[in-house]
């Protein structure tokens, strides 16, 4: 984490904090951001990550933030592309579980391979790709417990827009940035971390 990822990190955070669109949504929402900020500073020195893991961290760290400004049903951009593309809801939602799966599979890869449980090959693929769907899953029955719990912030905070397969799309694509992100990431993620276990 360097000083410029931390600025971009609270720049962010305090706009996102200012007049959100529902309070107790932005909360939820930029939970994980909060809880990934306070563990990244917490193993900084033990367990410094690869430049692309801190990279990745910090942009799903900011697409939660703006989902957690404007709910993800209402992000201004997604609205245009909506009309621009015909779509019948913001689809914000989804690039946010896209990076459920893609940023979560190259910090999980970087743990295992650096930590020696499984040697880089297929069933490292597998076994990442099995951890982001877990915690995609998870998210999934954290949604629903905050449904049962807030009727006021549970449409917010779920943003299905009436789609009846948001649950099941929402690890969909948790799924397909799991896989992508190895596939695209692997070799280069790597060598930073051949790089990071000379240093």
């Amino acid at each position: 984490m360097t000083a410029l990822w931390v600025l971009v990190y609270l720049a962010t955070l305090i706009w996102s904090g200012i007049h959100p669109k529902d309070t107790l949504t932005w909360l939820l929402e930029v939970m994980p951001a909060l809880t990934a900020f306070v563990l990244l500073a917490a193993t900084r020195r033990r367990f410094p990550f690869t430049p692309l893991a801190y990279f990745l961290i910090l942009i799903h760290c900011l697409i939660l933030m703006v989902g957690g400004h404007y709910t993800y049903a209402e992000v201004p951009l997604f609205d245009s592309l909506k009309d621009y593309f015909g779509w019948q809801r913001n689809n914000y939602d989804k690039l946010g579980h896209l990076a459920q799966g893609f940023v979560p599979a190259i910090v999980a890869r970087e743990i295992l391979l650096r930590n020696a449980v499984v040697a880089s090959g297929k069933w490292l693929f597998f076994i990442v790709v099995c951890i982001c769907l877990a915690i995609s899953a998870f998210y999934e029955l954290i949604e629903w417990w905050v449904a049962l719990a807030s009727d006021q912030a549970a449409e917010a905070f779920l943003g299905t827009q009436g789609y009846v397969w948001d649950t099941q799309s929402d690890m969909a694509y948790a799924l397909i940035g799991a896989i992508a992100a190895q596939a695209l990431l692997g070799r280069m993620h790597d060598r930073q971390i051949r790089k990071t276990s000379e240093n």
